[in-house]
């Protein structure tokens, strides 16, 4: 089959070896990835498209119109590709709510081409016009679509999509770049989070943690966004000296802090407008080695299986209790280690993912032809 696919996350370098994973699969004839040459995030700036060198798929870079609106941004090129690639399916990486997954999927249907959509949206809620009349359309006119998690999947059956869903990650991970260390981490024992710094990660919820916690076991805590409230925080607990602040991580360096840490928490707090839709930092961890430990917010305790841990959002005294068991008993984190690297490799590598898309795909196909 050819397979076009139409995604703005593909600036992002990282996730290009999945569509070389894609495009290696023996149903895929051939496969072309659509991209723009920058997006620009609210309240990051521009995020270019990194380099790449393409061997078994072909990309092609088109311009967007409204760059940045998140629900009326498309691609203006797109119908003009479609009709020059002539794909049996086209794949768009976009809420089934977004203007670009109502466009993309009228110019498959014009050039008879499948349409299949990527969606998170894991809290049901009522958008106005036009976006519910966007939604009601691509009920009907879309062949099927992914759900990034389980909750995903129910918001669309409760919203009247009747046609094939299947819940299967937007990107694996790359496990040989995400690897197990040649040796177990030294002491101290580092407890980390890699995330952004909002109130709805819970890091007030390790930082409390740690309160009660061995004076040998430390907070690495990395990412983006404001720290001054955390730091504040870690103050008023009495536990800052036992807290280091690492900032940004570049994507080339994530697996180097993944591999020096002891235990992996997610500790995602629910909010009314938010909750857990993932949790790419846990798999990466698991592909590494770490133990993990999430809250039992949206998708993580999915995500985490019998991996792993999970505490109850928003319960210090649960996480601790966690983090206290991996640190007293070395061999159920040694346990622990173990099956998160076997239960990344086994559902969540890149390679895994693209067979997961490649038979959903097929099957979208084939319901087609004999209805």
């Amino acid at each position: 089959m050819r397979v076009l696919l139409f995604s703005k996350a593909a600036t992002r370098a990282v996730y290009h070896k999945q569509y070389e994973h894609l495009a290696a699969q023996p149903d895929v004839e051939e496969l072309l990835v659509v991209v723009p040459p920058y997006w620009r995030e609210p309240h990051v700036g521009k995020i270019y498209l990194e380099a790449v060198t393409p061997q078994s798929y072909h990309l092609q870079v088109t311009p967007l119109r409204w760059n940045g609106q998140y629900h009326l941004y498309y691609a203006p090129g797109l119908p003009r590709l479609i009709r020059q690639f002539r794909p049996d399916l086209v794949h768009i990486d976009e809420e089934v709510y977004n203007f670009a997954t109502y466009h993309a999927t009228l110019a498959a249907q014009r050039a008879g081409a499948h349409a299949v959509a990527f969606c998170w949206q894991n809290i049901y809620r009522r958008y106005p016009p036009p976006f519910r009349w966007f939604e009601v359309s691509l009920a009907k006119r879309l062949s099927g679509v992914i759900a990034g998690n389980h909750d995903a999947m129910q918001v669309l059956r409760r919203k009247g999509f009747t046609l094939p869903v299947s819940v299967i990650p937007q990107f694996g991970v790359d496990t040989e770049l995400f690897t197990p260390g040649g040796m177990p981490a030294p002491p101290p024992f580092r407890i980390g989070y890699l995330g952004r710094l909002v109130p709805a990660k819970g890091i007030d919820v390790l930082l409390e943690s740690l309160k009660s916690l061995p004076n040998e076991c430390e907070a690495w805590i990395a990412g983006e966004g404001d720290e001054t409230p955390w730091r504040e925080r870690a103050e008023q607990l009495g536990v800052a000296q036992r807290v280091r602040w690492l900032g940004a991580i570049p994507s080339t360096h994530v697996a180097e802090f993944l591999r020096q840490l002891h235990v992996l928490v997610l500790p995602s707090r629910t909010t009314p407008r938010w909750k857990e839709q993932f949790g790419r930092v846990l798999v990466e961890a698991m592909a590494c080695g770490v133990p993990v430990i999430g809250s039992d917010s949206g998708e993580i305790p999915r995500v985490i299986g019998d991996a792993g841990l999970v505490f109850a959002e928003g319960s210090a005294e649960q996480l601790a209790n966690c983090i206290r068991l991996l640190v007293d008993q070395s061999e159920t984190h040694h346990n622990l280690a173990q099956a998160a690297r076997r239960r990344a490799m086994e559902h969540f590598s890149m390679k895994q993912v693209a067979v997961q898309y490649v038979t959903f795909w097929q099957q979208v196909i084939e319901r087609q032809r004999t209805r």
